[in-house]
């Protein structure tokens, strides 16, 4: 039997961590003779796939030098989601993502809400206003950047997510982050930061610094809608903001003169 090149094996090596990182060990392999047949890139996919019993956790990574390809794609092996309890507890869609998908800049925010349930977007209703505003300050649009959730469901009455419901969807929230490879993440709110950092600790804790996420840096501020409750804490917000503005070399828009 010929041996694969260690291109290949490397490949194949990354590919089976993958699934066990989502906690899928059943796999099987096609004969060698297929995948010498298929293009070198392609034919990684053929030779770890997962049985159909575990394919529900995830499908595989995308494979494209194009984010917007490999972003559809993603959303495409989402589907119309089952894959926890909240496709039956009163969402209307799945809220993705929406931004540019080679942003230098990322905001991932707790859960969708009313707003961004009924239009498929996050961040559209006054916590997305206010977000919007904040990164206007930064001296960046809402285009540039990218917008997602810790999960992509709304929560019934727009309760805090369960941990199950978090794990559930971080597979497709890991791979857009990859997918994009922002300069840096921001984490807004304390359901993002402790989901993301596995920290549990109060934001007064958690913000102020940066941190290592899988080889991209990460800050943590204030979730808008805490802010629309709380304004005082705006100006402790523009702070974690301005340290995330220094990382990536960005001056705020001077202010027209009164």
């Amino acid at each position: 039997m010929p041996s694969l090149d260690p291109e290949t094996r490397r490949a194949i090596s990354d590919r089976i961590r993958y699934y066990n990182d989502l906690g899928i060990y059943d796999l099987y392999r096609q004969p060698v003779e297929l995948l010498n047949s298929a293009p070198k890139i392609e034919s990684e996919a053929a030779v770890t796939m997962p049985t159909a019993s575990a394919s529900r956790a995830s499908a595989p990574p995308t494979v494209s030098s194009d984010p917007m390809v490999s972003l559809r794609q993603i959303r495409e092996d989402l589907g119309d989601c089952t894959r926890c309890r909240l496709h039956k507890q009163g969402r209307k869609q799945i809220v993705f993502g929406v931004g540019n998908p080679r942003a230098d800049l990322m905001f991932i925010g707790e859960a969708p809400g009313a707003d961004e349930d009924e239009k498929g977007e996050p961040f559209v209703g006054r916590a997305g206003q206010l977000l919007t505003n904040m990164i206007k300050a930064m001296g960046l649009s809402r285009e540039e950047v990218y917008i997602a959730n810790i999960i992509k469901c709304r929560p019934p009455g727009n309760r805090t997510p369960e941990r199950d419901e978090c794990e559930t969807c971080s597979p497709f929230l890991m791979r857009q982050i990859e997918v994009i490879g922002p300069k840096a993440i921001v984490a807004l709110g304390a359901v993002a930061a402790k989901t993301l950092l596995a920290i549990n600790a109060p934001m007064s804790e958690l913000r102020g610094r940066w941190y290592d996420f899988r080889g991209t840096k990460l800050a943590v501020t204030y979730h808008p809608a805490f802010l629309l409750r709380d304004p005082r804490q705006k100006k402790e917000t523009w702070k974690d903001l301005q340290m995330v503005m220094k990382e990536l070399g960005l001056k705020a828009p001077e202010k027209a003169p009164a």
